[in-house]
């Protein structure tokens, strides 16, 4: 077990707690080691019917993966640790895969920040799988704010998306919360936070003889509060014709000129998002969704697997994560500085294999 990952079985339902409350809960290596034994030992047992995982804290269900680590490792040098960094991308992308498949009902409580590699253990899920959002969820995927692309199955679940929502979210950044989470289909249920205690105290407490029972009792103590967070009213469904016509565009430079010739604060707000971006990794993201669209879960997280290994062998992260995160000057030094600068051959350079297919790290995933 992790320090910063507790596990227990009550009442058929194994919980799962995040608690490095200070770091947002951001995953360390150990705590995705931890989540993933304690998920197969479970998916075996007969005694547990479903799994929940939430927080220790109100201010975060799971903020990303620690990328002050991927700093330290990335600018040691290859003698100083680049083989755990390695394994980091390699084992969170297997359990991603995991959680995506897993056999039980896996519901996800993501009461506050809910971004990057929160997501991937949050999304996926083919067995009644329960996403539920509350009033303080903060959902984002802004990688490419770090030099980054939305990975942990991001070229997947963010593809999938009705029309161009997923583009939005992947190429801005930018923060939704729960009405828009639900609308989008990034998330099947809301519960206000304040109601979070009744829900696991009823789920610890009344008898439970299957998993489906369990996700169909959480589905009723939902239902007396949709209409707090409705899908039907959030900023997304408002601006749904604005996103669909901006980001139908072909190249990023023709989807930023379209929101240019847009006046409204929305269209401003999605370009100065984007401005902040970085330029390779904006037209990256964009192929990644785009190849992602026609690619199952495993090969999709395949592929974001080689773009991760690509990503290290450049400059761009490790300079986003220097501006944004460590020296905070937000003054990015990308490489190339102008979207005109990007060329094919540069974006083309994350999808080139970095192994041959027998020897590629998640090679076993079904």
């Amino acid at each position: 077990m992790s320090e910063h990952l507790t596990g227990t079985i009550k009442n058929h339902i194994g919980f799962i707690t995040l608690d490095r409350p200070k770091a947002l809960n951001a995953l360390s290596l150990d705590m995705i080691r931890a989540l993933t034994a304690l998920l197969r030992e479970w998916q075996a047992s007969s005694d547990v019917f479903a799994v929940v995982i939430r927080s220790s804290s109100q201010r975060a269900f799971c903020a990303g993966g620690d990328i002050r680590f991927f700093y330290d490792v990335g600018t040691a040098g290859p003698a100083a640790g680049s083989a755990l960094l390695e394994d980091f991308f390699t084992e969170e992308y297997a359990l991603n895969h995991l959680i995506h498949h897993y056999s039980k009902p896996y519901i996800a409580l993501m009461d506050g920040i809910v971004m990057g590699g929160g997501m991937g253990i949050s999304q996926g899920g083919a067995h009644s799988q329960l996403r539920i959002v509350t009033d303080k969820t903060a959902m984002a995927m802004p990688e490419v704010h770090i030099g980054l692309f939305p990975d942990v199955g991001g070229g997947y679940f963010l593809s999938r998306l009705p029309g161009k929502l997923g583009l939005w979210l992947g190429l801005t950044g930018q923060t939704i919360a729960a009405a828009d989470a639900l609308y989008a289909g990034l998330a099947d249920l809301f519960v206000p936070s304040a109601a979070l205690p009744e829900l696991l105290a009823m789920l610890e407490t009344e008898p439970m003889t299957s998993g489906r029972q369990i996700a169909e009792k959480i589905r009723r103590f939902a239902a007396p509060y949709l209409a707090k967070a409705h899908p039907e009213n959030s900023m997304l469904a408002h601006q749904r014709t604005q996103i669909d016509r901006h980001f139908s565009h072909d190249s990023i430079a023709a989807i930023m000129a379209s929101l240019a010739g847009d006046s409204s604060d929305f269209a401003d707000k999605s370009l100065d998002a984007m401005r902040r971006g970085s330029p390779l990794l904006l037209c990256v993201t964009l192929e990644q969704l785009r190849r992602g669209a026609a690619l199952p879960v495993a090969d999709c997280l395949r592929m974001e697997r080689v773009m991760i290994r690509r990503s290290f062998e450049g400059t761009e992260v490790l300079e986003g994560i220097r501006a944004r995160v460590i020296e905070k000057d937000n003054a990015p030094r990308w490489a190339p500085a102008d979207l005109a600068e990007v060329s094919p051959e540069h974006v083309s350079a994350y999808f080139v294999d970095a192994w041959p297919d027998y020897a590629h790290p998640l090679r076993d995933l079904g």
